[in-house]
């Protein structure tokens, strides 16, 4: 039977049943499997993208009772923003494949849930228009490219388009080996092949939909470099050209020239790294190992946090990501000393299964398993959290 017969669209009655696992399970069926591979895969043998989800569940609650938890304040103050939950909907790439005008949905996603979003530079929607879907605080993720008059021009769009703070990924000198890609024969602009005709033919609502709005291209990038640049470039390859692998330390003052407000670095998986961004005065940095993305056998950032925090957490805003999807996965980073969570691949569930609406609902989710949380352990604010509300060993 084809796997198209039974579908529907999905009504919020039906989405305030399903967690993010059962969106993933969605997504799973309603998107190619090129999509879904980009978006649920990591380098390797994917082990560290297993831990990440491991650790958190090693984490073990210590509730307190017979405390007042009839009101909870799940909000926390991140950059010097008030932020409703303690998590900001992360930068990643190549979202048009899951829906049309994915970032500019995340982004008003965000803003509805008083979060902020980051866009990614290899997004699929124009800055310009990703200010225009929100209202909410915006924030600007950046790969600096080998010809940085790329990197400059992204960063002045941002600044006047109103974004707020920047995003320094600096795990990514090159991509990791992501073998479910290199399977696929992954590449933006998508190749139409015989196999990727088969597995789109299945999936007619996704096809419609990418017919009507046209293939998903890295439209940041390729408004100056040109269709031969990093769009063209195959996302599983060993390289992307357009990434300049020799940034060090010192290039962060050439960034402070074009950009004045907060600066991020985000992929920190070491003590020794941590307090080198603090040296060089970054605002903010984020454990991440990518989401398991980049190299396989790293640490999962659970592990990583308490320590980098109890080193830096004083003179810095330590976030964190990899492998959140519950409220409780959240709370369990807060306990550890983070500031809040960066979510990747959550949201991207919502989005692949039921379009902006499950983006909205992953939202909706994570606020209330996050308050449901914080009462149950005894706890009456997110600020509040700490290492004593998690067992010992």
């Amino acid at each position: 039977m084809p796997a198209w017969s039974g579908w529907s669209p999905p009504t919020q009655r039906r989405l305030s049943t399903c967690t993010v696992s059962d969106l993933r399970s969605v997504a799973r069926r309603r998107l190619p499997r090129f999509a879904f591979d980009y978006l649920d895969g990591a380098a390797g043998e994917e082990l560290t993208d297993a831990d990440n989800r491991h650790a958190l569940a090693r984490l073990k609650f210590k509730p307190r009772v017979m405390t007042d938890v009839s009101r909870v304040d799940a909000s926390v103050i991140v950059l010097g923003e008030r932020l409703s939950l303690p998590c900001v909907i992360g930068p990643t790439g190549m979202n048009g494949v899951y829906w049309p005008r994915a970032e500019e949905h995340l982004a008003a996603a965000a803003s509805r849930a008083g979060v902020p979003f980051a866009l990614s530079t290899a997004s699929t929607s124009l800055i310009e228009d990703v200010r225009a879907a929100s209202a909410g605080p915006l924030w600007m993720q950046l790969y600096v490219q080998q010809d940085r008059r790329i990197s400059e021009d992204i960063m002045r769009r941002a600044r006047d388009a109103g974004f707020k703070v920047l995003v320094l990924t600096v795990d990514v000198p090159v991509t990791g080996h992501r073998e479910r890609d290199r399977r696929n024969g992954l590449s933006l602009p998508i190749r139409i092949t015989p196999s990727l005709l088969g597995d789109v033919f299945l999936r007619p609502a996704w096809a419609w939909r990418m017919a009507m709005h046209g293939r998903p291209a890295l439209v940041n990038m390729v408004a100056r470099q040109g269709a031969a640049g990093f769009g063209s470039a195959a996302i599983g390859a060993p390289a992307i050209p357009a990434i300049d692998p020799s940034v060090v330390w010192s290039d962060l003052a050439w960034l402070r020239k074009h950009w004045h407000g907060p600066i991020v670095l985000k992929g920190i998986q070491c003590v020794e790294d941590a307090r080198l961004a603090v040296a060089h005065g970054v605002d903010g940095i984020v454990v991440s190992n990518h989401g398991g993305r980049q190299l396989d056998g790293v640490p999962a950032t659970a592990t990583l946090l308490e320590a980098i925090v109890q080193a830096v957490g004083g003179t810095t805003e330590v976030l964190v990501d990899g492998g959140f999807r519950t409220g409780a996965d959240i709370a369990r980073a807060l306990a550890l000393g983070a500031r809040a969570v960066l979510l990747g691949r959550a949201p991207l569930y919502g989005l692949g299964a039921a379009g902006p609406a499950g983006v909205v609902h992953v939202m909706r989710l994570l606020q209330a398993q996050f308050e449901t949380t914080l009462r149950l352990l005894g706890c009456t604010s997110a600020a509040s959290l700490g290492r004593r509300h998690l067992v010992e060993g």
